[in-house]
């Protein structure tokens, strides 16, 4: 489930909760606009034992592909699909599989440093109805990153 709200100081926020573990997020926070052509964001993953924040994440209009549109893809097929479907930005991953019952895992990868050997990373995996909820998902991300 996604979830975009505005907190007390009228900031909006997007958090995907897990509909097999509500304890399980990704939020997506401090949103600042780069005139029309970039989104600069901070990204928390929360789970079980993990907590991990990247305060970094741009996301661009020259991306090969955006979030919203790879989710909208995902519900143009939401009867299925066999394999893995992957997007990818500088530092956040989404690896997306469709799953029996007629729900999508979402795999959430982020990485801080893309070449040092020093770097961490963490993945979460959210589950998510295929239909009406992947629907919301895909409205309420493009909502969140879009210029108003």
């Amino acid at each position: 489930m996604a979830y975009l709200s505005a907190d007390d100081a009228d900031q909006p926020e997007l958090t995907v909760r897990c509909s097999e573990d509500p304890e399980s997020i990704i939020r997506f926070f401090d949103r600042q606009f780069a005139e029309e052509y970039e989104t600069y964001l901070a990204v928390e993953m929360r789970g079980d034992g993990l907590h991990a924040r990247f305060d970094d994440l741009t996301l661009s209009v020259w991306d090969d592909e955006t979030l919203a549109d790879f989710l909208d893809g995902l519900v143009a097929d939401f009867r299925g699909w066999t394999g893995q479907r992957t997007w990818r930005i500088n530092h956040l991953t989404l690896n997306a599989a469709f799953q029996s019952g007629g729900h999508v895992s979402l795999g959430w990868t982020l990485q801080r440093w893309l070449t040092r050997a020093d770097s961490w990373q963490a993945t979460l995996t959210t589950w998510i109805e295929a239909g009406e909820e992947l629907a919301a998902l895909a409205s309420d991300v493009r909502a969140f990153v879009t210029h108003s």
